[in-house]
């Protein structure tokens, strides 16, 4: 019978009990979750709890608080740090206790105590399941599949003339780049019939200005009277 047992004793005396408390407490702040017994667990819940409560109000009367039942400074710390920045939108419930099932050795009901936020997994999960929540009446079944008939056509006429704009976009586009190709490719034309003709005038005038040696020989064969006379004036020399 409880007798006016206004909580659970635990089997232990209460310096014991507190200092196993004080200890479990320091550990799942310093780890954020550990296994234990179902009864410790309930237990470790109404312990920490004010303590975590009382972390956010950084102040030295509240750190002293805290440290008066953790006597740990690294708890003390990481709590004050970084537990109260994740837990100060929170008003309360800030731990989780999950069975485990019982013991092998002696069929004790094992559980797991866990800080609230630092649960991962089922914060993303809660974040996916948010949704908007409505009141509905007698005939909203028929107005919501109304409206939603006329949100898909209304859609799909949408995604139609967003496809029309993206087309003829693309055609301008298309068009815009062979007029831009045939520019250039007549532009090379004209440099390339431009080029040739430089090199023609270029190959005249060399031939203008340094006749062959073919050209001179018919020029000493038409005229030997210039052959005589220089043949001449060479015996008059000696």
């Amino acid at each position: 019978m409880r007798h006016r047992k206004s909580f659970n004793h635990l089997g232990r005396t209460s310096s014991h009990r507190k200092a196993m408390l004080s200890n479990m407490a320091t550990s799942l702040i310093l780890h954020k979750r550990i296994n234990t017994t179902v009864a410790k667990a309930k237990a470790l819940r109404g312990y920490v709890e004010p303590l975590i409560t009382k972390a956010k109000e950084d102040t030295t009367h509240s750190r002293r608080e805290v440290f008066r039942h953790l006597q740990d400074k690294n708890a003390v710390t990481e709590l004050f740090r970084e537990v109260s920045l994740k837990v100060g939108d929170r008003p309360g419930g800030y731990t989780r206790i999950i069975k485990l099932g019982n013991r092998l050795g002696d069929n004790a009901d094992m559980a797991m105590i866990e800080l609230v936020d630092y649960n991962e997994n089922l914060l993303k999960e809660k974040a996916a399941k948010k949704t908007k929540t409505t009141r509905r009446r007698r005939g909203a079944k028929k107005t919501t599949t109304a409206t939603a008939a006329v949100t898909d056509t209304v859609t799909t006429e949408v995604i139609e003339e967003v496809i029309e704009e993206e087309v003829v976009a693309d055609q301008a586009e298309t068009a815009a780049k062979e007029k831009v190709e045939e520019k250039t490719e007549a532009k090379t034309e004209e440099e390339v019939t431009e080029e040739v003709a430089e090199e023609k005038k270029e190959e005249k005038k060399e031939v203008k200005a340094e006749p062959t040696a073919e050209v001179k020989d018919k020029e000493e064969e038409t005229n030997p009277d210039k052959d005589r006379e220089g043949k001449e004036d060479k015996k008059k020399e000696e």
